[in-house]
């Protein structure tokens, strides 16, 4: 037995450093799921949810892949729009009001946010907009360019392919690796998070791009990071993003199953790799804040992670609840999150077509 002894620490140890042995270790969270929570007309449903966002009031914002894209002709120059629509409801999930309906700038719902004076933000995948809309619903600020008369989403900007931010033009000067391409257009943009100064960080990661774009708050652009690559500082995807009230910025690195964290200026502080692939992130407000993260479904196979993670801000795991499924309390590709308060969350589900309330005990 003595002969064994450390053979058996040392697997322990090993185990106990492995994502996976992290995963297993995490305390269940038990937590209820109101039916129903979102109450809509008999002649609109919901499709695939990319976003779901409360403002200051308890309204609750749904942006969600359905309605009927269109293509009309303006002179040599095709217009697509009209594939997503935004929905608000009350605090008790009664129907208020479609907003931008036939928008063109909504196409491929990805996400929706609602800053701290309540205006409403729609990031949307095809178009390459982040769209700032007040809380009238009337557009206030634009960043990003929608292509017009090319594929759909639209090719990596030149000098973007993959590994640009490493790669200077025939005349030099070209970024430092991981540096991001230095671009205010995105390539199939993910999330938009704010500091508390009103900086704007947008996770540009889903195309060629695979950085976090920052800007003022005026919207101009101030510098990027990142790249493809597996590196610290790089990313396989930037799927969600999130900054806490020191402003450090969270980026879900799901094509390299890690949450990297950066300073303002996007300098690389740490990474988690103890929650499986993350798509969606969500930071409480409040003196003690927590994240909370989505562990993906793998997209050939729905049965399998979907839980959610509720962790520190150093990276300590509090808990976990749910599983993969289509039943109350079990997730289909969730794809965002809110979470104004510790323990009440919305989820907006992909593959599932729904949000799910939750109240955790």
């Amino acid at each position: 037995m003595r002969r064994f002894l450390p053979l058996f620490l040392a697997a322990t140890l090993l185990a106990a450093g492995l994502p996976g042995a992290a995963q297993n270790a995490a305390p269940e969270i038990a937590f209820d799921s109101a039916p129903n929570p979102l109450i809509l007309p008999d002649d609109i449903y919901l499709g695939e949810v990319g976003g779901v966002a409360t403002n200051s009031k308890g309204d609750i914002f749904v942006y969600t892949r359905t309605g009927h894209p269109t293509i009309s002709l303006g002179g040599s120059r095709a217009f697509a729009h009209g594939g997503s629509r935004l929905f608000q409801f009350d605090r008790t999930g009664k129907f208020i009001r479609e907003i931008g309906q036939a928008s063109y700038g909504f196409m491929y719902a990805q996400q929706v946010r609602i800053d701290p004076q309540d205006n409403i933000w729609i990031v949307d995948q095809m178009t390459n907009y982040v769209m700032k809309l007040d809380s009238a619903g009337r557009v206030q600020m634009l960043l990003g360019r929608k292509p017009e008369s090319i594929p759909v989403p639209a090719p990596a900007p030149r000098g973007d392919a993959g590994g640009a931010g490493a790669r200077g033009g025939a005349g030099g000067g070209g970024a430092l690796p991981g540096a991001g391409q230095q671009s205010d257009v995105f390539n199939r943009p993910t999330d938009v998070a704010w500091d508390a100064a009103g900086n704007i960080f947008v996770a540009d990661g889903a195309g060629n791009n695979a950085r976090v774009a920052k800007f003022d708050s005026k919207g101009v652009f101030v510098k990027s990071w990142g790249s493809r690559g597996t590196g610290t500082g790089l990313f396989g995807s930037v799927l969600a993003i999130a900054v806490d009230a020191q402003g450090n910025v969270y980026a879900a690195d799901g094509g390299n199953k890690r949450i990297q964290v950066f300073d303002n200026n996007g300098t690389f502080k740490t990474q988690y790799t103890n929650v499986g692939t993350p798509a969606a992130l969500c930071i409480t407000p409040g003196p003690n804040q927590f994240l909370y993260t989505s562990n993906s479904n793998p997209p050939e196979d729905f049965d399998v992670a979907g839980e959610i993670y509720k962790m520190k801000l150093d990276g300590t795991i509090v808990g976990k609840f749910g599983r993969a499924g289509k039943l109350p309390k079990e997730f289909g590709a969730v794809n965002s999150l809110d979470c104004r308060s510790d323990n009440n969350l919305l989820v907006g589900e992909v593959a599932n077509m729904r949000v799910q309330k939750l109240t955790l005990r």
